[in-house]
């Protein structure tokens, strides 16, 4: 059963989301043809040590326990991707995911870059999958049921010409990173017929559209982690943490200027 948050935890919340859309500006910065992944992982994990906050996504339990600070998702890798050795080329899309906790409160928020000059379809991909997030930050403050914001979501993308990753979704998120309810970002068949939970102020979500180019199914690599697409086609990650508060939905992982 999903915890409703009081304004003052939003505001906890918040001083978290700030840290992380911080550490997404500093790997934006970083990004260029010849930089490594594992390279912008560090100087990430360094960020969050020096503000005295928890990363979220290290040890996380699996196979192996994840080894990194973010994931960093490179082309047809959809999310899960660990950081390491692999350069970033020209023309590349690297979805970066990263969390962390602050006195105890948590945010979680993935961006999807281009490196350098990309394919015009790719580009579409990332506007469309950021488009969907958007919408989803649009309609969380127009909905009453999750289902109506979900069927939404997966017409919007199905639209376009690409599709909705169903194996990963969204979820509920507080003192720790991954809490009830789940976040779907399509609409099956048992989420129209039950609505899904409801849309009210103390709720908080993080939203993550998953988009690929081509099918929807994923695959996993022998890493354990990292999730492909089925084809090699790309795919697209977008994800913010949201408040819902008693003036409609607020994006904890934002900027100052709700912007990011």
């Amino acid at each position: 059963m999903e915890v409703l948050r009081s304004a003052r935890e939003i505001g906890l919340m918040r001083k978290a989301g700030q840290l992380v859309w911080q550490a997404q500006q500093l790997a934006a910065a970083m990004l260029a043809p010849g930089v490594t992944t594992g390279q912008i992982d560090a100087a990430v994990e360094t960020f969050f040590e020096e503000q005295g906050a928890e990363a979220l996504f290290k040890g996380v339990p699996g196979a192996v326990p994840f080894p990194a600070v973010t994931c960093t998702s490179v082309n047809e890798e959809v999310v899960h991707g660990i950081p390491g050795n692999r350069v970033l080329r020209e023309g590349d899309i690297l979805s970066l995911d990263t969390g962390c906790r602050l006195a105890g409160w948590c945010g979680d928020a993935a961006v999807t870059y281009p490196i350098g000059k990309v394919d015009p379809e790719v580009q579409r991909l990332l506007d469309v999958t950021r488009g969907v997030l958007d919408l989803a930050i649009e309609q969380i403050g127009k909905c009453s049921l999750w289902s109506e914001v979900a069927t939404q979501m997966e017409e919007y993308v199905k639209s376009r010409g690409f599709s909705v990753v169903e194996a990963f979704v969204g979820h509920g998120i507080g003192r720790q990173m991954h809490e009830d309810p789940q976040v779907p970002n399509y609409a099956s068949p048992q989420l129209r017929r039950t609505g899904g939970f409801r849309l009210v102020p103390g709720l908080v979500i993080a939203v993550e559209p998953m988009v690929n180019m081509g099918t929807k199914r994923v695959r996993t690599a022998p890493d354990q982690w990292t999730q492909v697409t089925a084809d090699g086609q790309p795919s697209a990650h977008f994800e913010h943490t949201i408040a819902i508060t008693e003036s409609g939905p607020s994006v904890l992982t934002a900027g100052p200027d709700g912007q990011g």
